[in-house]
């Protein structure tokens, strides 16, 4: 792979609906500019970028890959993105390090939801972008309607530069709109000229005259000449589509076969005139030493700085993190400072990735993404940058994952294996989050979605060797009590020598602070339980409140104050105090009105206007409580709503199917509140026969 300075290159994440074409058109792209001989196909698992098994076992893409076209001496770096929702992390890295945006719409299924968040995104992190629509080798592809589509999605911004010649119903060419001239497919991407055919005339002089004025609004001069009736040469157009497209205020629409290999030359052409190379983009850092902001935007002359933004961890790959160059020029003997462990890291090789293929590069030019093996301290948002310039860039933002999935190991043993293979994927993956929930003897795996953790499971498997099986996690209930009560508890033990006494009177009443399990007070008068036994009493509180009376679930809001007791003076010891407290604060916490008490979460959930009544009516089947909607104006309704987390389980799929993948929700912890009496009743009975059973 040669060496390519900043203004040779382009920064491409191609984004997108699932199965909608992306991988396909990688393949083609590579194809044309010679980097493989023949196309690989996602159906037969030889592609380029789906070199994991398990996308080539499921037919697509789970994690993001790159793929360098180099392409008329401008290296071309493709960022292939998965699809599925699930795996959304990949595709915010990806757009973190990427300079503009292919979204890829599928001309038979049209505008999809995919789509318009890959356009999201892009609007997010104000991403230059075009538009590709594949499929057009397929019959009965209204590519006219494509375009009116995203018209009255996104308005004049839309700007179609190509559109479709048919013959017999079979697209047999296109019509390129800013020369006005038609070309005719050949083999394997060969076009030759043609006119523009009689019936397509009328579609070609309506599509160039919205392109012209989109054209004229880019400057004064050009509208004073647009309403004096002036042409603007192909060259002036392109520059000006050239100008717009950087700033975002054009959105050029190509389409093509790239099965056909079709469009797809076209397409790099395009890449290559409309998208800014890096050095027309910026970054900003902080120099961590000085406090003062950097502006390193891609700059070779300036510090040497990188951001990793994606790491693998593949057990047969080996640790590579891929970096961007954010300025400076990288070489492959350089020490680089992690800055935010703080500490120095010695390169032995540069690569760039073609796939899951490295080739070795002597250096990187600010703006080119590349991949460094074997740095120990360096994970996904660190900045490698230089001791003497410690610069630290703001990390990416990656999705909150909210589905979760209890998981256990199916041979008994194995935990340390699995938890070593589960943070190794969690480098891998941003979105991945174990937590341990000692309250409920439980260990939780939080992910995006329920596909991406069945991904997760059959990596452990083939992978790392390691077995789990997922099934519905535990509620963290909450004990508590309604009412008061005066017990006494007494420990009396004789068994030649010394004895075990221990006596203690009780009262327990509900402290009224939910968020602290207990409050312990002595009143005790008259010396009847001695000073040095009260911390013995408090501890034995203290053990029974992590595993209440009524359902064995943590207690919490109760207060136990010790107001008298006897001892004895040989026999008594703490450990005899500490199980009379045990025993009474069992019989005081049964006698005063026991109750569950269940987590309820505060939610968001962003649904378009059309699929509020439905999500409503969902929440209420689970016991929510709806506080209020308020619009986006962008088309959606944000519902925010009270919500017990024993009914949210599922719920990522439930919201994918009633809005077509279109609904995001997001939740936190708000408090806890008394449970239902059928769902006490049913979480007591529960937990008694999983008690019995062990």
């Amino acid at each position: 792979m040669n060496v390519y300075k900043t203004g040779q290159i382009r920064n491409v994440v191609l984004m997108g609906h699932g199965s909608c074409g992306k991988t396909t058109l990688v393949e083609a792209m590579a194809n044309l500019s010679g980097m493989t001989t023949r196309m690989g196909r996602v159906e037969d698992g030889n592609t380029i970028s789906d070199f994991d098994k398990e996308e080539q076992k499921r037919h697509f893409s789970i994690s993001t890959t790159v793929v360098p076209i180099q392409w008329k001496k401008v290296k071309i770096n493709i960022l292939d993105t998965p699809g599925y929702f699930d795996f959304v992390g990949e595709v915010e890295e990806a757009v973190s390090a990427a300079d503009a945006a292919i979204i890829v719409i599928s001309g038979k299924a049209g505008v999809q939801v995919g789509a318009q968040k890959a356009w999201n995104l892009c609007e997010k992190y104000k991403l230059p972008r075009m538009i590709f629509v594949t499929d057009m080798d397929l019959d009965d592809i209204n590519y006219g309607q494509i375009v009116a589509d995203l018209t009255e999605l996104y308005g004049q911004k839309i700007a179609p530069i190509h559109f479709p010649i048919y013959e017999n119903n079979k697209n047999v060419g296109y019509v390129n709109i800013v020369k006005k001239a038609a070309r005719k497919y050949g083999d394997k991407g060969a076009k030759t000229e043609c006119p523009v055919p009689a019936d397509v005339e009328g579609t070609l002089e309506d599509y160039h005259n919205t392109l012209m004025e989109a054209v004229a609004e880019s400057s004064e001069e050009f509208m004073d000449r647009y309403f004096e009736g002036d042409e603007f040469t192909v060259e002036e157009v392109s520059n000006a589509l050239s100008a717009s497209v950087h700033e975002g205020s054009m959105v050029p629409v190509s389409m093509g076969s790239p099965v056909l290999l079709r469009g797809v030359a076209n397409l790099l052409d395009d890449i290559v005139e409309f998208f800014p190379s890096p050095d027309m983009r910026t970054i900003t850092g902080t120099n961590t030493k000085s406090g003062e902001p950097f502006e390193g935007n891609y700059d070779d002359s300036k510090a040497k700085t990188a951001y990793v933004w994606k790491t693998i961890a593949d057990p047969f790959l080996g640790k590579y993190s891929y970096i961007k160059v954010c300025s400076g020029v990288i070489t492959s003997d350089d020490t680089l400072y992690n800055v935010e462990p703080g500490e120095e890291e010695r390169l032995n090789k540069l690569y760039v990735m073609e796939g899951n293929k490295p080739q070795e590069v002597p250096e990187l030019h600010a703006g080119d993404i590349g991949a460094i093996a074997k740095l120990n301290s360096v994970k996904t948002g660190d900045t490698l940058a230089t001791k003497a310039e410690p610069i630290q860039y703001p990390q990416a933002h990656i999705s909150t994952p909210y589905t979760c999935k209890r998981y256990s190991a199916v041979k008994k043993g194995d935990e340390d294996k699995i938890a070593q293979a589960l943070g190794k994927l969690m480098s891998e993956d941003n979105t991945l989050r174990v937590v341990n929930d000692g309250a409920n003897r439980q260990t939780l795996l939080y992910g995006i979605g329920d596909q991406q953790l069945d991904v997760v499971v059959s990596k452990l498997k083939d992978r790392y060797k390691a077995d789990v099986e997922l099934s519905k996690p535990k509620v963290p209930f909450r004990e508590t009590i309604r009412k008061n009560s005066d017990v006494e508890g007494k420990h009396k033990k004789q068994s030649g020598g010394h004895g075990q006494y221990g006596h203690v009177k009780m009262r327990f009443e509900p402290s009224g602070d939910l968020e602290t399990p207990y409050v312990f007070e002595q009143v005790v008068v008259g010396g009847a339980v001695p000073k040095n036994y009260f911390p013995a009493v408090e501890k034995g509180i203290q053990e029974s409140v992590l595993k209440g009376p009524l359902a064995s679930y943590p207690v919490v809001g109760v207060k136990a104050t010790l107001y008298d007791g006897s001892y004895h003076p040989v026999d008594s010891s703490e450990m005899a105090f500490k199980t009379a407290a045990i025993l009474a604060f069992k019989k005081g916490f049964m006698d005063a009105s026991p109750v569950l008490l269940e987590p309820i979460v505060s939610m968001k959930v962003t649904v378009p206007d059309k699929f509020t009544g439905d999500v409503m009516g969902d929440l209420n089947k689970r016991r929510g409580r709806v506080l209020g909607m308020n619009p986006d104006h962008q088309g959606n309704t944000i519902i925010e709503a009270d919500v017990p987390q024993l009914e949210i389980y599922g719920y990522s799929t439930d919201l994918r199917s009633m809005t077509g993948g279109s609904g995001d929700f997001e939740y936190q912890f708000a408090r806890y509140e008394q449970a239902p009496s059928d769902i006490q009743q049913k979480e007591i009975e529960a937990r008694a026969n999983a008690e019995e059973e062990e």
